[in-house]
């Protein structure tokens, strides 16, 4: 899984033009993925204020906050679930993606059952 980190100061920096070359190469990249069968899965997530961060106490109390708040500076934006051989290849992927000239992109295996 590819997990694509963000904040909103490298949003804001962007002009107009630099944010359409971003959806666009990501329109590039998911062609190319689909082309050579390496996607599996992909979407970007909607804004961060929108999303709520559950957490269970001790007591088995459900607290939910609003916001996608837990202690980090950046937000999940987005992913790609790609089939790759290795890791090597995810990385590779992983540096195709725009926003890795901006945010951190993440790899990381997905468990399987």
């Amino acid at each position: 899984m590819l997990l694509i980190y963000s904040n909103a100061e490298s949003w804001d920096s962007m002009s107009d033009q630099e944010r359409l070359a971003l959806s666009r190469g990501h329109r590039e990249l998911v062609a190319a993925l689909q082309a050579s069968g390496e996607l599996v899965h992909g979407a970007g997530l909607d804004d961060e204020s929108l999303s709520t961060t559950v957490r269970v106490t001790a007591d088995d109390e459900i607290e939910a906050t609003d916001g996608p708040f837990i202690e980090a500076k950046e937000h999940l934006a987005g992913y790609y679930v790609v089939e790759v051989p290795d890791r090597e290849a995810a990385v590779a992927i992983a540096a195709r993606i725009p926003d890795a000239k901006r945010v951190a992109v993440e790899v990381r295996p997905v468990l399987r059952s």
